[in-house]
């Protein structure tokens, strides 16, 4: 669970991509695993944003070797992640502000630790993972729009595996897709 006092050393403002049209890739819940799928479906994606319970450093290490990652820890995560995982992360791409971290919840129902950020940061896009299941919808009355992209991995109850990917265009959000495949 998170809270304000253990997020003192785990919380973390960037600016990542400043380009014009950048494609993102979102995942969660890979619990060790990185599927043919996944790099297939963000192969031409600039940025993969993780939201969680990754698993392993050599998850980590994969998604690195493909593309730019940002990426949270989950509850499920030690700390054989590295420094820049952080479980609260607040960061710019292009002209849109986004808010990740792993445990969130949606709209109504947001864990109550994550939303002092809703607060301070204003994120146009919050990211979060940790149900296992897809879920993107505008909360209006946070002004957001909310991404889980549901889970990859092995772990878990879903049958299904799931990826989200949209563009960044300035302030626009655009092009938003999403695949899935078998879990096994």
């Amino acid at each position: 669970m998170l809270n304000n006092k253990s997020m003192e050393n785990k919380y973390s403002k960037n600016s990542f991509i400043k380009k014009k049209m950048t494609k993102v890739g979102v995942l969660s819940d890979t619990h060790g695993r990185v599927a043919k799928e996944v790099l297939d479906f963000f192969k031409d994606v600039d940025i993969i944003l993780h939201a969680g319970d990754i698993g392993s450093i050599e998850v980590l290490d994969t998604l690195r070797k493909e593309k730019k990652l940002v990426a949270v820890y989950g509850n499920c995560d030690n700390k054989y992640l590295d420094d820049e995982v952080k479980g609260v992360i607040s960061f710019k791409i292009e002209d849109v502000k986004l808010l990740m971290t792993h445990i969130g919840g949606y709209p109504k129902h947001y864990n109550k630790d994550i939303v002092p950020y809703f607060v301070s940061e204003k994120p146009n896009i919050f990211i979060c993972g940790h149900s296992h299941i897809l879920k993107i919808m505008y909360d209006k009355d946070w002004n957001f729009l909310l991404i889980n992209p549901g889970a990859c991995g092995y772990q878990g109850f879903h049958l299904v595996c799931t990826l989200v990917r949209f563009v960044i265009d300035g302030k626009e959000i655009k092009d938003l897709e999403v695949m899935d495949f078998n879990k096994f």
